[in-house]
């Protein structure tokens, strides 16, 4: 008897886990199928730019070769101020300690504009998440990568890619999602004026805060897009799926025609220091694999060649002084 018992008491608890999992995992609030983008993508109201490739399976932004730019964007205007976006995605490649260089999530006024921030325009209107796989900076970092942030610019401030955003970072957590061989998401909530990031990234299902910032300001009526970009490293950067939800909160009508507002943020992370390199550091730092290996080479000749010479000169002098001698 007691032995059933336990049992039934494990089961409970069992099932009890259960159901918190799943109640964290899932909203009760209304998913919208025009700003959703699940398999088989069939009709799906995104619009494909760049390098970008579907499959039955999953959306590739760029594939893991060098120098590639791939966008994925939605075709309607998000007109709900609260707002939940749950994706599954997936960055994968054959580089062990070099690859890059990550993907961003936009909500932003501008759509299929192709650019240098992860494959998308700088100076936009709206947030970017950005899911940075490589660090660009060069001087001191306080976290590693991947690394994911957020920013909220106006179309003034730009994103500074050689310092990886530092100086206009709102916040940012660490988060080692690539190369797993499990399902890897990442949630945007936006809800009273207050940006949450979270991940799903131990296959845990279940969500783990990765930040948190108050009295972030963003406008009615832009787009939710993916981007991503490769340079001299590269990765595959995949889009599974992504889930749009309208959220229910207590917010009062306050008269306000929030799709005129500018995007802002009250709160910024504090700065950290650039550093920047000497001239030939930095030459060397943008140098990968084969190029530097040619460089390297390309030296050892120039050290012989010169050596060779400086040895014939030698000779050359000291047959003249015996010349002269007798």
């Amino acid at each position: 008897m007691a032995t059933i018992s336990k049992a039934v008491v494990a089961v409970l608890i069992l099932f009890e886990q259960y159901c918190v999992n799943f109640a964290e995992w899932n909203t009760r609030d209304y998913m919208k199928k025009e700003h959703s983008l699940v398999k088989p993508y069939v009709g799906t109201p995104w619009d494909f730019v760049g390098s970008t490739m579907l499959t039955n399976n999953y959306i590739r932004l760029t594939s893991d070769h060098q120098s590639m730019k791939g966008g994925l964007w939605n075709q309607h205007p998000v007109l709900v101020r609260d707002w939940e976006l749950h994706i599954q995605f997936k960055v994968h490649g054959k580089g062990t300690n070099l690859f890059g260089d990550g993907f961003a999530i936009w909500y932003t006024k501008e759509r299929l504009t192709m650019g240098d921030v992860f494959g998308s325009k700088n100076f936009f209107h709206g947030l970017a998440i950005f899911m940075d796989t490589y660090s660009n900076h060069n001087g001191p970092h306080n976290h590693l990568h991947p690394y994911i942030s957020a920013m909220v610019d106006n179309g003034t401030m730009g994103y500074d890619h050689d310092a990886d955003g530092t100086h206009t970072e709102l916040a940012g957590c660490e988060a080692l999602f690539r190369n797993l061989a499990y399902d890897t998401y990442v949630a945007v909530r936006y809800s009273d004026d207050t940006l949450t990031v979270s991940t799903d990234i131990n296959n845990k299902n279940k969500w783990k805060e990765c930040f948190k910032v108050k009295g972030v300001h963003l406008p009615t009526g832009y787009y939710l897009g993916f981007s991503a970009a490769t340079g001299d490293l590269a990765d595959n950067h995949d889009i599974i799926s992504a889930k749009f939800y309208e959220l229910e909160t207590e917010r009062k009508d306050d008269g306000v025609d929030y799709s005129k507002i500018e995007p802002s943020a009250q709160f910024f992370a504090s700065p950290r220091d650039h550093v920047d390199d000497a001239k030939g550091a930095f030459m060397l730092n943008s140098l990968s694999g084969w190029k530097l290996l040619v460089v390297i080479i390309l030296i050892i000749i120039g050290i012989g060649v010169c050596l060779m010479v400086g040895f014939i000169i030698f000779q050359k002098s000291q047959e003249n002084s015996r010349k002269r001698f007798y």
